[in-house]
């Protein structure tokens, strides 16, 4: 069903493939992008769970708008393994001023698709989704 706002529908490979994530951890992440023509959500990228957190910071454009979704394994400090789904709306100061309007006005009727988001970030550049970034907000 398409987004009153942005007239954006969400392809079922979208949630498919996050549940694949969330659940089976088959993937560590995901990029989404928004088709225009097809005025669709789409999966554009899909990293294997041996990927890096670099793999997956070098898969989004430097200037064009994503959606993406990231499996963050980290160690507590009492020594537990724990995992947190990272969701971030990537729109770099460089990406065309409608693609940012229609991204931001599509964000959270997509991210209401994909249950089980743990931690959102907005960002503009790589070092507002660091990983420093995101282990301050795992804890």
């Amino acid at each position: 069903m398409a987004n009153a706002a942005s007239g954006m529908a969400v392809h079922d490979d979208c949630k498919l493939r996050f549940l694949d994530l969330k659940a089976k951890r088959t993937f560590r992440f995901i990029v989404f992008k928004i088709e225009e023509k097809q005025k669709q959500v789409i999966v554009e990228k899909l990293g294997e769970p041996a990927n890096s957190y670099e793999d997956f910071s070098a898969s989004l454009p430097a200037d064009e708008c994503r959606y993406a979704v990231y499996d963050f394994d980290y160690v507590t400090d009492e020594n537990c393994q724990k995992s947190r789904i990272v969701f971030i709306a990537w729109s770099p100061d460089t990406a065309r001023v409608r693609s940012k309007m229609i991204y931001a006005s599509s964000k959270d009727r997509f991210k209401r698709e994909l249950d089980g988001i743990q931690i959102e970030l907005q960002a503009t550049d790589p070092t507002e989704m660091g990983l420093d970034v995101i282990r301050s907000r795992s804890n």
